[in-house]
């Protein structure tokens, strides 16, 4: 596969784009207000006149080693030996049937995986990735991330081709024997303070814990951090221990509800189900996104090491928050890794979709650094 990559910032393409009639897939992250226009639109489309055009607005773009704000990061990939199709559904007022509209294409037994986009505010990830998980083949890998809006949280969009806006949900299948595609996800983030019951919640919304209002409860130990809510929250995310055997899930906070102190997550909040609050590990953050990579890594072959690929890197907002000017640590850390004979782009979410073992069941990730590689063998 041959990839090419550019940027538009500062109202021109860095380096110029290359016209390739033969490219299959051309992701496109970063700002709405770039993306929705017209000329842009109509310049990268007649550069690549074959390809699928797909992309999100994001909480920071990745390309190469470096990370952006309201730029247009693009990646055009030309496969020899494999191919795509893309499928892109409005939510409307039922996120789950949409999801089921979107896995009721892509039932042929040959699909290798789904690399999915969805609106980053009107999705229940847990549930897209359980719906999407239910209804696709058995062992097709499933990985992707959900829109950013930097720290407004007001509206997410994404685009597929000229149609864009909001509340849509976007499914990239990959076809082909040769291709291999890898994934990992990890965090490194630590718990602190007590476990607490969630004694009331439905589906992501969090109304107790303890039998005490959640938002009230929160806020106490946000101390003067509270004012800045829903943002600041990304700082203290929740670690969700299940009632049952499944494993622990970090959860982040997508929106709050002063009129009922409730909490609406990224994912599901089961009642009987534990909370605790977790804090930042600088390094433990850097080292989970180096873990990462060394697992998708792992899926391609036994010595680590490929052929030209493509590395696409999906983080939550609330690591960069966090890691703030050292952000790029852990986009380099991934480069490190794979080394140079790949090429890397990629987004700050809202959430992250990935297994967490090879083999294992696709689920939502909040604060974590999900990884999904794509090279193709020769042989």
């Amino acid at each position: 596969m041959n990839s090419f990559q550019s940027i538009l910032k500062d109202g021109s393409w860095h380096p110029a784009i290359k016209q390739n009639q033969n490219a299959q897939l051309v992701l496109v992250f970063g700002s709405r207000t770039l993306a929705c226009d017209e000329k842009i639109q109509q310049h990268i489309k007649s550069n690549f006149p074959s390809a699928e055009v797909i992309g999100c607005t994001t909480s920071g773009e990745i390309l190469d080693a470096q990370i952006y704000d309201e730029t247009l990061c693009l990646t055009a990939i030309e496969f020899k030996h494999s191919s795509v199709k893309v499928v892109s559904v409005n939510i409307n007022s039922d996120p789950g049937l949409a999801a089921k509209q979107l896995a009721d294409n892509f039932k042929d037994k040959t699909i290798k995986s789904l690399f999915v986009l969805s609106d980053g505010q009107m999705v229940n990830g847990t549930d897209l990735a359980n719906t999407l998980e239910a209804n696709l083949p058995n062992g097709t890998l499933i990985t992707g991330g959900l829109a950013g809006d930097g720290t407004r949280f007001n509206e997410t969009v994404l685009w597929h081709n000229s149609d864009h806006g909001a509340g849509k949900i976007i499914g990239c299948g990959f076809y082909g024997d040769k291709l291999h595609v890898g994934h990992g996800s990890m965090g490194g983030w630590d718990p602190f303070g007590p476990k607490r019951l969630i004694t009331k919640s439905y589906d992501n919304i969090l109304y107790a814990l303890d039998n005490k209002p959640a938002l009230e409860l929160y806020k106490t130990y946000l101390g003067d951090h509270a004012k800045d809510l829903p943002a600041s929250a990304l700082l203290f995310p929740l670690l969700i221990t299940h009632s049952d055997d499944s494993p622990d899930v970090i959860r982040t906070i997508l929106n709050i509800n002063e009129h009922d102190n409730s909490m609406i997550f990224a994912g599901d909040i089961p009642e009987g189900s534990h909370a605790q609050l977790m804090k930042a590990n600088f390094e433990r953050l850097i080292d989970g996104a180096e873990s990462a990579a060394q697992n998708a890594l792992s899926t391609h072959t036994k010595n680590n090491t490929v052929e030209q690929g493509l590395v696409i890197m999906i983080s939550c907002v609330g690591r960069r928050l966090v890691l703030k000017n050292r952000s790029e640590d852990e986009v380099e850390t991934v480069k490190d890794t794979f080394g140079s004979n790949h090429q890397y782009t990629g987004f700050y979410s809202y959430g992250e979709i990935s297994p967490l073992v090879a083999g294992g069941k696709c689920g939502l990730h909040n604060q974590t650094m999900t990884i999904t590689s794509l090279f193709e063998k020769d042989e």
